[in-house]
């Protein structure tokens, strides 16, 4: 079954090679969409994929990489779009 869902992660996840271990991990997952900072700190995760796929994901987010520290992540599902073919980092 696809999902999709956009998760706001907060903490130190800026600077710390956050978007890049997302990209990685949705990558091995097999999974589509994009990572970017947010201008008060935060990240943005928006994701689409198999299900199991996104809840593995998701736990390898909220313990981030090495030098981070997740504070919290805020999750809102929503239906599957399509629109996105790979994961990419947004500037």
């Amino acid at each position: 079954m696809l999902v999709a869902r956009r998760l706001i992660v907060t903490g130190r996840v800026q600077g710390v090679g956050f978007r890049y271990f997302a990209r990685d991990a949705a990558r091995l997952e097999g999974l589509q969409g994009t990572v970017r900072n947010l201008e008060d700190g935060d990240v943005e995760i928006e994701v689409e994929g198999d299900a199991d796929a996104v809840l593995r994901f998701e736990r390898a987010v909220r313990r981030g990489p090495a030098g981070s520290r997740v504070d919290t992540v805020r999750v809102d599902e929503s239906p599957p779009s399509g629109r996105f073919h790979d994961f990419r980092i947004l500037p």
